[in-house]
């Protein structure tokens, strides 16, 4: 990186001898946060293993009349259990408040950060809370991961835009561990509802039952949180089984059969390599044209179709499990193989 005081035209033309040049219009910068301790430090202040000052659950230091707030100190992540550095100014003026009425006598108690923060790139909407997938494998805890893509309100109200949503949960208990969401409009309201229910330690089966406002301007009767909810119980309860999108590539294809159960006219845009085709309208009748011997994974445009695939294949006494997310708005925008064709890979031909 170049130094603040060589930005200029002439170094930008004439770069340092094995330095690479990028062309671009604009260039993003993640750069992070780290707190700043220097006094901490230089007072004998105890500093955690994160690099931030260490604090009690009252939010004082190792030095019982000194406290710390904000960005400069560690926090407890409820989810994992573990401290934290997460610099967020909602969390840091709660912390403030804490602290206030500790000075005056109070025994006021800091829960911790779910790490609840949101983001406007542009014309999307990108927010987050609690732990995302890589944080749970690293901490070695059991989860399910499922993605859907609702309409933010309903479709035939105009303007209705999608939202991609990830969440997480312990398959046995229905923990909510986390979740991800993205789109152009009513991204903020499902994410706080989501770390309102993570504060209050619900569950995903109490997602399913929330009452949520509707009016078809706002959302959907079935709101994109209720939709998580009812998802997470249909695995909670052994009615599906899920593939994930990056686990494909390892799929011993000796074993398994991919089934595409779109119409014919949405393969045109791209398909699963190898998959077989039936369309959801013609499963039962063809039924006969799959092995089973084999475990078939079903995928559609959204992943309502081959949810329905799916509990129809176990119900014929066949193994079959869902691709988390469907094609289009997961599996198409990973870096993975799309095949081209509308051709019909019926294993009977």
């Amino acid at each position: 990186m170049l130094a603040p005081a060589a930005y200029s035209d002439a170094a930008i033309a004439a770069p340092k001898a094995g330095w690479v040049t990028i062309p671009a219009d604009l260039v993003l910068l993640g750069l992070g946060v780290r707190p700043e301790v220097t006094l901490a430090k230089a007072t004998g202040l105890e500093i955690g293993e994160r690099g931030g000052i260490r604090v009690n659950e009252n939010l004082q230091t190792s030095e019982p009349y000194i406290w710390a707030v904000g960005d400069a100190i560690e926090v407890l992540h409820p989810v994992s259990g573990q401290q934290a550095l997460i610099a967020l100014g909602g969390p840091a003026n709660r912390q403030g408040r804490i602290v206030a009425n500790n000075i005056m006598g109070a025994n006021d108690r800091y829960e911790g950060t779910l790490g609840t923060a949101i983001v406007r790139v542009f014309e999307l909407t990108a927010a987050s809370t609690g732990l995302n997938e890589g944080q749970l494998q690293a901490l070695k805890l059991p989860y399910e991961a499922i993605h859907l893509h609702p309409n933010q309100h309903v479709g035939y109200y105009p303007g209705a835009k999608k939202i991609a949503l990830k969440r997480l949960f312990h398959p046995k208990t229905g923990e909510i561990y986390g979740a991800q969401a993205i789109g152009r409009s009513g991204v903020d309201k499902r994410m706080d509802v989501l770390a309102t229910a993570m504060k209050a330690k619900m569950t995903v089966r109490d997602l399913a039952e929330l009452e949520l406002s509707y009016a078809p301007p706002f959302g959907s009767a079935k709101d994109p949180i209720n939709l998580a909810g009812m998802m997470a119980e249909n695995i909670m309860d052994g009615l599906v089984e899920q593939v994930q999108w990056h686990e494909l590539p390892n799929l011993d294809m000796s074993q398994h059969v991919l089934l595409d159960v779109r119409d014919e006219d949405e393969r045109v845009k791209g398909v699963i390599p190898d998959s077989m085709h039936i369309p959801l309208s013609e499963l039962r009748e063809r039924l006969l044209e799959l092995p089973q011997n084999k475990t078939i994974v079903a995928y559609c445009q959204s992943g309502q179709r081959s949810y329905f695939a799916t509990r129809l294949l176990t119900d014929g006494g066949y193994t079959a499990k869902n691709l988390s997310g469907a094609y289009l708005m997961t599996y198409s925008n990973q870096k993975v193989p799309i095949s081209r064709h509308t051709t019909d890979l019926s294993l009977s031909k």
